[in-house]
């Protein structure tokens, strides 16, 4: 389904990464592991569109996304949780969970966000609640379900348990795992695999902006 084949991508003249191969299929669950500046959140925003690759390719389901923008990729069932979870303070919990079902112009949005709230039934709760008013840990929850509302078919989960307390990272883990059996593949950046050896079918080393020869 995803396909990356040695993409390089440069960041204000600074090469972040060299050459980083992938590949995913369909309701697989793999981890991209590395320590901190080795491009894992570069390798996820590459693949939203966020950054352009000087060289190498990005298929997903055959199609190429590099002339694409970024909201036709959310479009294709993409769906991106970035590490700093990047909500819109003013806007409540619904709102930005569906903000990318807004931009890709998704006629009825009804289902979706009926199917964030039955993964994530705490979110219903504080669904008129201003996202500057959530914990940190909260504000990962609603990251997760903005993601979940646009991703269909591929999530991009970046370091999703860094920083929270340990029940809510292992609520997060127990989400995640829930995902397992279904058509949705995910890709989860991280630094360690404490959170989430159990649920990965593999995992793929970045080390310098490369792969590592062990991955």
């Amino acid at each position: 389904m995803l396909e990356i084949t040695n993409i390089a991508v440069s960041i204000q003249s600074a090469q972040v990464l060299r050459s980083v191969s992938l590949q995913l299929s369909q309701g697989q669950m793999i981890g991209l592991i590395g320590r901190n500046g080795a491009g894992k959140t570069t390798t996820l925003r590459s693949i939203m569109g966020h950054l352009p690759l000087t060289s190498g390719s990005i298929r997903f389901d055959g199609a190429d996304l590099s002339s694409l923008p970024r909201h036709a990729r959310a479009a294709m069932g993409i769906g991106y949780m970035p590490e700093d979870r990047g909500l819109v303070p003013e806007l409540t919990v619904e709102e930005n969970i569906l903000i990318p079902l807004w931009a890709s112009k998704m006629a009825n949005t009804g289902p979706r966000l009926s199917f964030v709230y039955e993964v994530l039934p705490e979110l219903h709760g504080m669904r008129e609640r201003r996202a500057l008013l959530l914990s940190g840990g909260q504000q990962k929850l609603v990251a997760l379900g903005r993601a979940l509302a646009i991703g269909t078919r591929l999530l991009l989960l970046d370091e999703p348990f860094e920083g929270v307390a340990p029940a809510l990272s292992a609520r997060l883990s127990e989400v995640i795992a829930g995902l397992r059996g279904s058509e949705l593949s995910v890709l989860i950046a991280q630094s360690d695999l404490n959170h989430s050896r159990k649920l990965l079918d593999a995992e793929i080393v970045i080390e310098r902006g490369a792969n590592s020869p062990a991955s």
